[in-house]
């Protein structure tokens, strides 16, 4: 068997449908500095060069380029001021807000010789929080602008507070990075996507400076932070105090944190991690010079740490359990390999009557929906739950409808909707196999529509991802103090993906098929080629995604170069009317 790899917490591949069609699409996620408000960003030293309005431009055009020149934060957007007179420059409080626009119009409403009224109409897409946070939207957004005639050249005497960017600039200019936190077991970290603009220089203390603040607010209830109590004590340098080039290119990272005294052994290891794997996915190398107080963090690295000393929390890396890929074919889970497949030798691949299967994430416990048979009123279907070899399983809960299951990361407990409304979690008991079903609070969740149709738990088992009415939503999964578990702060999160979504699935990158960013803040397509509509089902992992289309299953290699992307048959699954199926 091949090795499986899990899914992330980043990035969702959907499948969607629009007029009959299969469309595709993908997105990705962002970083701030620090904990000031995004409209006044400082980003170190004062600079000089700063382009300048083009002379003699028309106010619609000279307007166009303050838009352009807004998603640039630099010394309270000073790039921004230049296109406004001298007393609204003053005045403007461009740290109101931050919306992020697409589709911009310029439409002149009055104009003489001196001055000039226009409206600007746009797509709302978004907005950028403090602390770099992105808030999708979907809205109409207009604004007035006046402009007047200055020695001789247009400025801007009147617009809104707040700054208004364009969506493709801002994307140019920001960039994308995770802060890690821990989940609750403090056995993994868990990506807060945050938006980050500045030099290269003066990302790492941006990020560092993010970490101590905390995570976002929907998140914090489902994540530790062992910097919550920490403070950076001087500037952040390389590994060798030098304070120019910081985090470019060799030479490493210095930082001393204070508030770390009472720390043991083991917090430590943790704290580390957060930083280390913070910084090194924002490609920011080490060696990680980090000091408590001006001594070794942890004695055992005196001269730094690197990513492979907290390599068992590498957000990214591949399970190091042999699953490899399986399929539904025929009502029944059968094993693929390159020569052919191979039914599970277990209730699951002697059945002929499932209608979707999940396997654990250590590939040891499988659970399944499974047609009834009996006629109505009865349950059309149940959930079974039992050992991927041998023996029988167990069933869990029975219904008119129940979505394709998805298990926690603990293996112990696999989650699912009932007849549309309720979540629930079945727990299997590892001595006696006995299973046991417990409701999940998903209130918030069930005021979002009438039916949902599709829920996936991250690989870290903080967000759950679900398809609500045909819309998608990410949920932060918070643990009660009775043990037990509830759905909070839905977002949703597929704003123009252009027709409903039919199935989702975790990914990395961040179609038939597209890929959304967890924040929302992206959608871009995959390749299409080979694929014939309808695509039925998808599955996904850091590595590859895999989809069932009218013909059989195929696998898109994240690996493969941009332009020599397209979907590859299966091998073992050629021909077949399969569904794939990997560990989650």
């Amino acid at each position: 068997m091949s090795r499986s790899t899990p899914r992330a917490a980043g990035v969702l591949v959907v499948l969607l449908t629009v007029a009959g069609l299969v469309l595709s699409g993908c997105a990705t996620l962002p970083d701030s500095s620090s904990p000031q408000a995004i409209g006044t960003l400082e980003r170190g030293p004062a600079t000089t060069e700063v382009a300048a309005p083009v002379p003699g431009r028309e106010p619609d055009l000279l307007l166009r380029d303050f838009l352009q020149a807004s998603t640039d934060p630099t010394n309270r957007h000073r790039a921004a001021r230049q296109f406004l007179t001298p007393t609204m420059s003053e005045s403007w409080d461009d740290a109101a807000s931050a919306t992020i626009v697409d589709k911009v119009d310029v439409l002149v409403e009055e104009r003489d010789g001196d001055s000039a009224t226009y409206v600007v109409r746009a797509s709302t897409v978004g907005y950028l929080e403090e602390g770099g946070i992105y808030r999708p939207a979907d809205g109409e957004f207009e604004a007035r602008f006046s402009l007047v005639r200055t020695d001789g050249e247009w400025r801007i005497d009147r617009l809104p507070a707040g700054v208004i960017m364009d969506r493709p600039r801002f994307l140019n200019t920001y960039q994308r990075r995770s802060l890690y936190f821990l989940d609750p077991t403090g056995t993994a970290v868990v990506p807060d996507p945050r938006w980050i603009t500045g030099t290269p220089e003066q990302t790492a203390s941006q990020l560092i400076g993010l970490l101590v603040e905390g995570p976002k607010e929907v998140l914090a209830p489902a994540v530790k932070n062992l910097l919550e109590d920490v403070t950076v004590i001087g500037s952040v340098t390389k590994a060798d105090g030098r304070t120019t080039d910081v985090g470019v290119g060799l030479g490493g990272i210095r930082i001393d944190f204070q508030g770390v005294g009472s720390m043991g052994r083991q917090d430590r290891e943790l704290l580390a991690a957060q930083v280390i794997w913070t910084l090194a996915n924002a490609d920011i190398s080490g060696p990680y010079q980090l000091l408590a107080d001006g001594q070794p963090l942890d004695e055992r690295f005196p001269n730094g740490w690197t990513t492979a000393d907290v390599a068992s929390m590498n957000p990214l890396a591949a399970s190091s359990v042999t699953v490899g890929l399986h399929a539904l074919l025929d009502g029944a889970l059968v094993s693929v390999a390159e020569t052919g497949v191979t039914p599970v030798r277990s209730f699951f691949g002697a059945s002929d009557d499932l209608q979707s299967v999940a396997l654990s994430l250590d590939g040891e416990l499988v659970a399944a929906v499974e047609n009834t048979g009996k006629p109505a009123p009865e349950p059309a279907v149940q959930l079974m739950v039992g050992a991927y070899s041998e023996g029988g399983a167990e069933p869990a809960v029975d219904g008119e409808s129940i979505t394709r299951p998805s298990w926690s990361p603990n293996n112990n407990s696999v989650w699912a909707v009932v007849n549309g409304t309720s979540v629930v979690r079945a727990v299997r008991e590892p001595g006696t196999g006995r299973v046991t079903v417990v409701g999940v609070e998903a209130g918030a969740v069930r005021g979002l529509g009438d039916r949902i149709t599709e829920l996936r738990l991250s690989r870290d088992g903080v967000r759950a991802a679900m398809i609500i009415d045909g819309r998608v939503f990410v949920a932060t999964v918070v643990p009660t103090t009775t043990g037990e578990y509830s759905l909070t702060n839905p977002r949703e999160i597929g704003f123009g993906l252009g027709g409903p979504a039919l199935a989702l699935d975790w990914s990395t990158a961040d179609t038939p098929v597209v890929q959304v960013a967890v924040d929302g803040s992206r959608i871009d397509a995959l390749p299409s080629r080979n694929l014939t509509p309808p695509v039925v089902a998808v599955e996904a992992s850091t590595a590859s995604e895999f989809v069932a289309d009218s013909r059989t299953v195929f696998q898109l290699n994240n690996r493969d170069p941009a332009g020599d992307r397209y979907w590859r048959e299966v091998p073992g699954l050629a021909g077949m009317a399969a569904i794939p199926v990997l560990p989650g």
